[in-house]
């Protein structure tokens, strides 16, 4: 026996059935994102200014964010991050990665991470062909794992990561938990 014999050849990857699709997943989503971005905040550090519940006076400056529901934030999320990407027609499971990532970081670098994971063009926007690699991907999790991967290494090339890091790291690591 050589010594390579002892390594074997690996089965190809067997081709996993479409994953599953739901705007329903949305109340998930929300509710992990509210876990991660929590109630009342305004950090001299954060770019976003003033913020509740993820949402900032910078993204919103017509709103009185101290005055912000619960309510009203679902109702921002729904329509301005999940509806406006089209996040409901991903699988499952990235529909929920990628809406954390659009609400802590913005669409076109969550999107573009998605379709680098993805082996697609990063265009940073949510189109037909994205839609459709995502659901046709034969390695979901793979493709979620390049994805939190792509998010890291973003967020840790950030200037604010020195005061945000610890938490941001901690956040990829409860999504690739997930």
């Amino acid at each position: 026996m050589g010594w390579l014999d002892w390594i074997k050849p690996r089965a190809p990857a067997p081709i996993a059935p479409p994953a599953s699709t739901s705007a329903d997943c949305f109340p998930e989503a929300f509710a992990r994102v509210i876990g991660e971005e929590g109630g009342y905040v305004n950090d001299e550090r954060d770019p976003g200014g003033e913020t509740k519940f993820g949402i900032s006076k910078r993204a919103h400056p017509e709103l009185d964010i101290a005055s912000l529901t619960l309510d009203d934030a679902r109702a921002i999320y729904r329509a301005e991050y999940w509806d406006a990407h089209r996040l409901g027609e991903l699988p499952d499971r990235l529909a929920v990665a990628l809406f954390d990532g659009v609400v802590n970081s913005g669409p076109g670098p969550a999107i573009g991470w998605l379709q680098r994971a993805m082996g697609a063009p990063d265009t940073g926007a949510m189109d037909d062909h994205t839609i459709a690699a995502a659901r046709a991907a034969t390695d979901p999790s793979g493709v979620l794992m390049r994805y939190w991967g792509h998010r890291l290494r973003f967020l840790a090339d950030l200037s604010t990561w020195p005061a945000f890091g610890r938490g941001w790291a901690r956040r990829v690591a409860r999504g690739l938990l997930a």
